[in-house]
């Protein structure tokens, strides 16, 4: 549940961060009157990307058993791909985000409506995408037959909208730079375990080799339905019984992962060391009063 808990709040702060940046720069620019485009174009990304939550979900129950994992291991590998390229790029430009989206918004003031709705749903709308996508994705692969998973998505999403807001109302100052990079590092953790379930759901498809060779069995140890057990597959996804591929994956993709976006240069800061904001923390609260 935490894991999910952490993926509602990472992906859904993101997209609360870019709604009032763009809402605190029309209301302190004196253009109200172009909130109602920038809330239509809002309205429209969550609608799609709820629609395209629902279409995964719905959609895959019509397969049969070999499809829906052949379905579940492509779309979870794919998620944990656009996830690393998030954090990765959430960590080298949240300094600078602010700047970036009123740039973009001072353009579609100048075309007009329609570019005004087209920047709303273009910012948001990736970020709902991506969301989607990736609580599919985790839900899947930690789901115990109850819907702890979701709750745990929708308190992380309520808690970033709550988040959002108080940022707006300047009651609220975060280091946002040093908040992404440790949420990522644990996303990053999260998004390993997502990957190595979906290479298991490959194998189960019958796409990939290896099924019955097993790295360990801690069962009788570790049961899967112990309160520990739940706790560490909701955390980590963790699985008693995994394959040897499951293992090769996880630690291939964690170690460098983790490794490169923690370190001081490199892809973690784009080049050279990282540099702390200079506001200690470029937060919307401060876009609404400067």
């Amino acid at each position: 549940m935490f894991s999910n808990y952490l993926i509602g709040l990472r992906e859904g702060l993101e997209a609360s961060l870019v709604v009032c940046i763009l809402i605190a720069y029309l209301v302190k620019t004196d253009r109200r009157d172009a909130l109602k485009p920038i809330w239509i174009g809002i309205a429209i990304a969550i609608a799609i990307a709820m629609g395209f939550g629902c279409a995964l979900e719905f959609g895959s129950q019509e397969m049969t058993f070999q499809a829906q994992e052949a379905l579940g291991g492509s779309l979870s590998i794919l998620a944990v791909g656009l996830v690393t390229w998030m954090v990765f790029w959430m960590r080298r430009t949240a300094r600078h985000l602010k700047v970036e989206l009123h740039g973009r918004l001072d353009a579609a003031l100048a075309l007009g409506t329609g570019a005004l709705v087209a920047t709303a749903f273009l910012a948001v709308g990736r970020e709902g995408l991506e969301t989607a996508l990736f609580v599919w994705a985790s839900v899947h692969a930690a789901s115990d037959g109850t819907p702890r998973p979701l709750i745990g998505v929708a308190l992380g999403l309520l808690t970033a909208v709550f988040l959002g807001w108080l940022f707006y109302r300047g009651a609220l100052k975060i280091n946002l730079a040093k908040f992404f990079t440790w949420t990522g590092g644990m996303l990053v953790v999260v998004a390993a375990g997502v990957l190595a379930y979906g290479f298991h759901d490959l194998q189960e498809a019958g796409w990939v080799p290896g099924l019955t060779r097993l790295a360990f069995d801690i069962s009788d140890t570790i049961e899967p339905d112990s309160w520990y057990g739940t706790l560490l597959k909701g955390v980590f996804n963790f699985q008693p019984d995994p394959t040897v591929l499951q293992v090769t994956v996880w630690l291939l993709y964690l170690i460098p992962t983790l490794t490169i976006f923690l370190a001081p240069v490199g892809f973690a800061s784009g080049k050279g060391k990282v540099k702390e904001p200079d506001d200690q923390g470029t937060q919307p609260s401060t876009a609404s009063q400067a």
